[in-house]
């Protein structure tokens, strides 16, 4: 998992686990909360119909991707976009649809 700004290219498999991650509805949403703010996972459960077990799978997606990052606090979970998410999304793209 890669959370930091990472100057090197993405390898072919890490461009496929960051479109894989995108490729969800769901995920897309969680995304969309980010954008403007820290959220707690207590959040996506009080705004998303998805039982905790699947919230915490399409976190972990969105984790392993390198989109967002976790902080613990005490029972709850604070998860904010990476700073590195929009590089990571946008070298993600095919090379000729890259901006």
């Amino acid at each position: 998992m890669n959370t930091s700004i990472d100057l090197e290219p993405l390898t072919v498999e890490e461009r496929s686990e960051v479109l894989k991650a995108l490729s969800d509805p769901n995920r897309i949403e969680i995304l969309d909360m980010l954008s403007s703010e820290m959220r707690c996972n207590c959040h996506f459960q009080e705004h998303l119909d998805l039982a905790a077990n699947l919230l915490s799978y399409h976190l972990r997606i969105l984790r392993d991707a390198g989109l967002i990052i976790g902080t613990k606090r005490g029972r709850w979970v604070d998860y904010t976009l990476s700073v590195d998410a929009p590089r990571r999304i946008s070298a993600a793209l095919p090379r000729g649809l890259q901006p």
